[in-house]
């Protein structure tokens, strides 16, 4: 029979050994024909010498030193605190600039559509203007030229925004991603994710006094709902303290031409917000 240990012996000895688990020490030297396990409440009886050090020993907390991570096996770490990235699409950085934001996408190769771009289309348009236009993505049109809607879609966005009494120049036109999707596809899930943040970066920058988004993947992006459309197209929304209004996109209109009157009432909306009036021409 083993000799009893004080129990206050077996509790040092218990930590100890939990102490040597914890940092990955796993085996121990034990006579022949003698098992016993760290976790038991069983201790076998130690050389008089060897009880007497523990006894005089005052074991350290488990938590006291570091564990080496190499040896950290069944150490569970706290959790490491969590650091907004530059590009997280919930956090506003302070002091930004529409250059800052073009400087940082860089030669953009965040998504596979860098594969097959020929141009990054940023953004174009008034940097402080009141009134900001998002678009999908580009085309082949705006692809070459690196300016956002400039192809036949373009053409009748700024048809648009003369009837609106305003000019290209007056406004800011951009897109959810900045490189053209493949046979001018929809943008898909990763890439908005990679691309929009810089998206909401813009917007945050110009601090337009509305929003209006142009066709169903700007305005799923920025309000983040998997609503169609047609659901909320008309009705103002909210995005960050501004008002947002979706609306059709002008290539649905070149293929749906009688939607133009529907349009036509979403922007006469956007335009008593900001308080513009229809010029009408003398007769």
């Amino acid at each position: 029979m083993p000799e009893t240990l004080p129990e206050s012996l077996k509790q040092k000895l218990s930590d100890r050994l939990h102490y040597y688990e914890d940092i990955g020490v796993g085996q121990f030297y034990r006579e022949r024909g003698t098992a016993w396990s760290p976790r038991e409440q069983r201790i076998p009886a130690l050389a008089p010498d060897l009880m007497q050090r523990v006894e005089e020993t005052s074991l350290p907390k488990r938590e006291m030193k570091p564990v080496p991570p190499a040896l950290a096996r069944n150490v569970v770490l706290p959790p490491t605190e969590i650091v907004s990235s530059l590009f997280d699409a919930t956090t506003k950085i302070e002091n930004d600039t529409l250059f800052k934001i073009r400087e940082d996408l860089g030669d953009c190769k965040r998504c596979k559509l860098c594969k097959t771009r020929n141009s990054i289309v940023f953004g174009d348009g008034n940097p402080t203007a009141e009134l900001v236009f998002v678009g999908e993505g580009p085309g082949a049109d705006e692809d070459e030229q690196g300016l956002p809607f400039v192809g036949r879609a373009g053409k009748l966005l700024t048809q648009m925004i003369e009837a609106m009494g305003l000019q290209r120049k007056d406004v800011y036109i951009c897109n959810v991603v900045k490189c053209r999707p493949p046979q001018n596809r929809q943008p898909e899930r990763d890439e908005v994710e990679e691309c929009s943040p810089f998206l909401f970066r813009q917007i945050d920058t110009i601090a337009p006094k509305a929003i209006v988004c142009l066709g169903a993947t700007a305005a799923k992006t920025i309000l983040k709902t998997e609503r169609g459309i047609s659901q909320f197209r008309g009705e103002w929304q909210e995005f960050r303290g501004r008002k947002l209004m979706a609306t059709y996109h002008p290539a649905y209109l070149l293929r749906n031409p009688a939607a133009k009157s529907e349009v036509w009432k979403d922007l006469q909306k956007v335009m008593a917000e900001l308080g513009l009036t229809v010029k009408r021409k003398s007769s």
